[in-house]
């Protein structure tokens, strides 16, 4: 399998209500996290083909050549060679379709997961969605030690609209959001997602969250339980109360941590509600990337008209997580 060029196509996320309680210090401490996230159909894809000789070739925002797997500056793609016992004679290539960092729409992991998927095919292994996004949070969480939540990885693993649940003992439940595809579409309809055009790394601010999780950890609650009634409200079809559960979290998540929100993004969110939006967020952790908006398609223009200086980028779901989409002769 390795004479062969293997490209994975992984799907970046949004999400509604609960981002933040699938951080460690919460879930473990004050009960099980949950959040409800959906698939878009923006792309990361991993080019993964032998390289002529013994060494590794690595693209991304940069190209790299080493002589071998610890000489890789990029995280990721260095530890996740590892994991895989893959020591050379490899040239990796990543394209996105959206700026690949601080976005908010979990690139980095949607990264890592397609690049696993790519990697194993290049083996000649098969994995499972809940197998690759358990092996990136492996190398995320516990190798790398970088902050942050455990639906990200899940998400680009599996696609579709979910309720992620994670427990203490460190497992994760996925419920998929099951509803009739004109519901589904209305409400996929009913969506912006604006380009605040601020790109920022979210490490800093996951690190500051998971410090005061326990002066918020009643508010981390109220978002978990809010989960639960959007995925109820989804699933029978009464998509739009979910527009005002989304305006709750985000009143509720921007109190968590310094650098969630800032003036701007509090400025736009305001000019938004008063042009017709029932509830929006910004997407990630906070503090630049997308924002995303619900509201009634005729508001969409006032909407925008007031926002000129955010860019829309339009979107769909994605049914489906990681997968393998060309295989070489």
């Amino acid at each position: 399998m390795k004479d062969r060029m293997f490209i994975s196509k992984t799907p970046l996320r949004i999400t509604f209500v609960g981002g933040g309680s699938d951080l460690k210090e919460y879930y473990s401490k004050f009960g099980k996290g949950s959040v409800l996230s959906a698939a878009i159909d923006k792309f990361i894809y991993i080019v993964v083909n032998k390289k002529f000789d013994s060494k590794i070739r690595v693209s991304y925002s940069k190209t790299e050549i080493v002589d071998s797997v610890d000489k890789i500056e990029h995280p990721s793609v260095r530890e996740a060679l590892k994991l895989l016992g893959i020591e050379g004679g490899i040239e990796i290539v990543s394209i996105s379709d959206i700026p690949s960092g601080g976005t908010g729409l979990g690139s980095s992991s949607t990264f890592l997961v397609g690049l696993l998927n790519a990697l194993h095919a290049w083996k000649g292994e098969f994995v499972s969605p809940r197998e690759l996004a358990e092996e990136a949070v492996l190398i995320e969480r516990e190798i790398l030690h970088e902050p942050g939540g455990k639906q990200d990885q899940y998400m680009a693993a599996y696609g579709g609209i979910q309720q992620l649940e994670f427990y203490a003992d460190e497992k994760v439940s996925i419920k998929p959001v099951i509803s009739c595809k004109e519901t589904i579409r209305d409400f996929e309809r009913s969506l912006l997602l604006l380009y605040t055009g601020i790109q920022r790394s979210s490490t800093e601010i996951h690190k500051k969250q998971g410090e005061s999780i326990a002066k918020k950890s009643e508010n981390y609650q109220k978002m978990v339980e809010m989960t639960d009634e959007a995925f109820a409200s989804l699933n029978n079809g009464d998509y739009e109360s979910i527009g005002r559960m989304v305006h709750e979290n985000w009143m509720l998540k921007r109190t968590l941590s310094e650098g969630v929100s800032t003036g701007e993004i509090d400025r736009w969110y305001d000019t938004a509600m008063k042009n017709g939006a029932l509830g929006g967020k910004i997407i990630g952790a906070g503090g630049g990337g997308f924002m995303l908006f619900m509201a009634d398609p005729s508001k969409h223009g006032a909407i925008m008209d007031n926002l000129p200086e955010l860019r829309r980028q339009h979107f769909n779901f994605e049914s489906e997580g990681s997968r393998i989409i060309y295989v070489g002769d």
